[in-house]
């Protein structure tokens, strides 16, 4: 069988390729994750919760142990989207709280979870396994049932960020003048974790644990740093993942088939998406050397937290 699809890779392009059952459904779960998570990321970069979105990620992982010793695959999606509304809840009454403390609280509830995750895999049989396909995901294995439930829970994340949206704007740039308003910042924060919290659900069962975060923090740092102009940035964040997950699985394909290797197209996915965001980065610094101006406006730290006023500014 491999024989015969090395052959079709030789014979056939990307389109041909893509056609193949497993391939297509690996890339629309790409295009699903990548579109909800340019909307969500959002406020997360705003919010400057990507540790907390770690947090989350990590939080999930006993979930995932947990749902797929009471019912198998079946329950994988329920016991992690119990873990993470959980550790959504929790991380925002830490995160509230503020406080020399807040990150290390959240470190320690983070290693705790994964830890517990852990232990509770190693008493399986076969927990080897079991342990790479829920750090590493199975992105060439998604069943259509499971795209359905990705799409699912991709679009309630998705409609959470959109039906609180002016919440989370006042709440990202102004919490005080929020409060003021009239909208309720507990309100708010427990919304936005708990959209995280659905999009890591959504996104784990096919990039995994470890890949997910990447998806969920890396497009949008990468769009700061290529505009300050706010109605770019969720383009951006949706390209980048978008370009990394064809070329991703395309490599992945080739490289499989080609050489023999068991390559993880969610390990290429994410390492394109670290080689565009050093891209974008690069080109800020070219572009900031040889205008002095652009510097003194953004501030010249070409870290893309520099710029945050000035998007704010555009936003409001």
């Amino acid at each position: 069988m491999l024989a015969a699809v090395g052959s079709l890779a030789s014979e056939f392009g990307p389109l041909e390729i893509f056609a193949l059952p497993f391939m297509w459904r690996a890339l629309a779960t790409v295009v699903i994750l990548a579109v909800a998570a340019g909307v969500v990321g959002l406020f997360i970069g705003f919010r400057e919760l990507e540790f907390v979105s770690d947090g989350l990620v990590h939080a999930v992982f006993p979930g995932l142990v947990i749902g797929a010793a009471v019912g198998g695959s079946a329950a994988l999606l329920p016991g992690a989207a119990v873990a993470a509304v959980i550790a959504a809840v929790l991380f925002t009454a830490i995160e509230r709280r503020g406080g020399v403390g807040a990150d290390a609280a959240i470190a320690v509830v983070l290693t705790g979870l994964f830890s517990l995750g852990i232990v509770l895999v190693s008493l399986q049989e076969g927990y080897v396994s079991q342990l790479q396909d829920l750090l590493f995901g199975r992105l060439l294995t998604v069943t259509e049932a499971q795209l359905a439930q990705v799409l699912v829970v991709a679009v309630a994340a998705v409609l959470v960020v959109l039906a609180t949206w002016r919440a989370q704007l006042f709440r990202a740039f102004d919490a005080a003048g929020a409060e003021a308003a009239g909208f309720r910042p507990l309100a708010a924060d427990l919304s936005l974790g708990v959209a995280v919290a659905l999009l890591v659900v959504a996104g784990v069962q096919a990039l995994g644990v470890l890949m997910v975060i990447a998806l969920l923090t890396v497009p949008m740092a990468a769009a700061r740093l290529l505009t300050r102009r706010f109605a770019l940035l969720i383009p951006l964040a949706i390209l980048l993942p978008l370009v990394a997950g064809v070329a991703g699985l395309w490599l992945s394909f080739e490289w499989s088939v080609g050489s023999g290797a068991t390559v993880s197209p969610g390990a290429v996915v994410v390492l394109l998406l670290i080689a565009g965001y050093l891209l974008a980065a690069l080109l800020r610094v070219v572009v900031l050397r040889r205008s002095p101006l652009l510097r003194t406006e953004t501030g010249g730290s070409g870290d893309g937290r520099d710029g945050g006023r000035g998007i704010r500014e555009r936003a409001a």
